[in-house]
């Protein structure tokens, strides 16, 4: 085992969250070590779209820019009946008094993260280690004393706080003991990505669609390289059968009328959660983004709360850090960040899951009714637009005291 180094936080996982939360500690000065159990950023194909506020938040780490030049902007989204071809639409620009980016930006995360991870490099007080693998970790009333595993050592690191970055599985919170309560969704949703231009088939289609449909609803996300098809999936199926040729085929065979002749980039099948950690903070350890919450994607707003949690933590975590114990700070950073999420992300995920996912007429029906209803009065349109970029989810959290 090598000599024990000394820094003020150690942030367990590079993805998006974590390299977020470091480079606001780097910037303030703070000394920082980031593990990443594998060799690069994680090349995550769910999470791709960023929202005002987290944009605006972004600015703060000079990563904007690169959103901007990299990803597409999408200020229109929309509601669509797959059967008979009706549009509803949503238009962010409606909100451009409230925000410089009334639009979200599709790109995929890991430009985010990479690009932070290597912006690291140019903090003297600032390290990303990959291939460094989080084995165990003990705190008592004067810090935290870390273990992690890397391809020649054990590392053992003392710091005052460890924040845990590391995703739904996430190694820290098992260590804590954290519940993590919710449930899992029995459908597996499948991402299909291709390159094929689905607006030469789709009449007037957007960047963002989720189409509704009373037998196969599905959404359609395009990101700078490709389009991307989600929808869920029958759970009596294996795994073979819903990647194959003739499950792709029939998919887009429904969707543009040739599937056999679409290619396709990656056949993704992952498991979706509902679920939120008992408590975000244990002693001097903090839980932050897919490690504390995790949502299904309708909507966007899981990699977009990791985010607003590392801000929020961020600024909680400064006058502990000036002490160099815990206060009464981060307990509020506990409070509204978790509150948040039961009061507004998990609830609206839930809801626009099963907004969606009715599958009857009666069901489909309501689902437009509904839209429309909002589409057509201006002020619940704007509170539903407001609520949607995730302002009154920030607004919730900073009434929590």
């Amino acid at each position: 085992m090598s000599a024990e180094e000394r820094c003020q936080v150690v942030i367990v996982g590079a993805g998006p969250v974590g390299t977020t939360m470091a480079t606001l500690l780097a910037k303030a000065g703070i000394d920082v070590i980031v593990l990443e159990a594998n060799e690069d950023c994680a090349q995550d194909l769910r999470a791709s779209t960023f929202h005002p506020p987290t944009l605006e938040m972004l600015d703060q780490v000079d990563v904007t820019p690169l959103l901007l030049e990299r990803g597409l902007k999408a200020p229109v989204y929309h509601w669509r009946d797959r059967r008979s071809g009706e549009v509803i639409d949503f238009d962010l620009s409606e909100i451009a008094d409230v925000t410089r980016y009334p639009f979200r930006i599709q790109c995929e995360q890991y430009h985010l993260s990479r690009a932070l991870a290597e912006g690291l490099a140019r903090y003297s007080n600032a390290s990303v280690r990959f291939l460094n693998r989080l084995l165990a970790f003990d705190q008592d009333d004067s810090g935290v004393t870390v273990f992690a595993e890397t391809p020649t050592d054990i590392a053992r690191i003392r710091c005052d706080f460890l924040i845990a970055a590391d995703g739904a599985n996430s190694v820290v919170r098992k260590w804590l003991g954290v519940q993590f309560d919710g449930f899992t969704y029995p459908e597996r949703f499948l991402c299909l990505s291709t390159d094929e231009d689905l607006t030469s088939y789709l009449d007037n289609l957007a960047l963002v669609n989720y189409v509704s449909d009373p037998e196969e609803w599905l959404v359609l996300l395009r990101v700078p390289s490709v389009w991307r098809v989600l929808l869920p999936t029958d759970a009596a199926r294996g795994d073979d059968d819903l990647r194959s040729d003739a499950t792709k085929n029939a998919i887009f065979e429904r969707l543009i009328g040739h599937g056999a002749d679409v290619k396709t980039f990656h056949r993704t099948l992952y498991r979706v959660h509902q679920r939120v950690a008992k408590s975000f903070l244990e002693g001097r350890v903090m839980l932050i983004g897919d490690s504390a919450h995790l949502n299904n994607p309708l909507g966007g707003f899981g990699m977009n709360s990791g985010v607003h949690d590392a801000f929020n933590l961020f600024e909680k975590l400064m006058p502990a850090l000036q002490t160099g114990k815990p206060n009464g700070s981060l307990a509020l950073f506990d409070r509204q960040r978790r509150q948040v999420t039961h009061a507004f992300t998990q609830a609206q995920t839930i809801e626009n899951m099963e907004f969606i996912r009715s599958g009857n007429a009666e069901g489909h029906e309501k689902r437009r009714q509904a839209m429309l209803a909002i589409k057509q009065d201006d002020e619940r349109r704007r509170a539903y637009l407001m609520k949607q970029a995730m302002f009154e989810s920030l607004e919730q959290a900073r009434a929590i005291n």
